[in-house]
């Protein structure tokens, strides 16, 4: 029996591991932007900015989930980069002086999700895969 090297084994657990904690942690904005939470404030209805919380609710829901991830990634990353785009870069080229490093790399972590999947545990993966 072979062992396989420990990058192999451990990968696909962490791509999991990066894709629950980036859908919860954007799973928080909008659920601060549509419930109020844990803040109390939230945008008016129908601002660009409630439409955002929307995506980012149900995005980070189902990415965290692991539920119809390759969709919701993109769906995340394209909103992400007009985020950062219309919001951020008009207030300087720079991300750390603009507010927009969050947008990037909320943007980029997503986009990889597109193309490497779920990982292993995830609703997507389904019964009977490997973990």
């Amino acid at each position: 029996m072979t062992r396989r090297p420990l990058e192999s084994e451990w990968a696909p657990r962490m791509l999991s591991v990066l894709r629950i904690a980036a859908g919860l942690t954007f799973l928080c904005y909008g659920s601060e932007k549509i419930l109020g939470f844990p803040d109390g404030r939230a945008p008016e209805m129908f601002s660009m900015s409630w439409t955002t919380g929307v995506i980012e609710l149900i995005t980070g829901a189902l990415i965290a989930l692991g539920l119809f991830t390759r969709p919701a990634a993109f769906i995340a990353s394209g909103t992400m980069a007009a985020a950062y785009f219309v919001a951020h870069a008009p207030q300087s080229v720079y991300p750390s002086v603009n507010g927009g490093a969050g947008a990037i790399l909320f943007c980029f972590v997503f986009f990889y999700l597109i193309f490497a999947g779920p990982g292993p545990w995830s609703i997507d993966a389904g019964p009977g895969q490997p973990s």
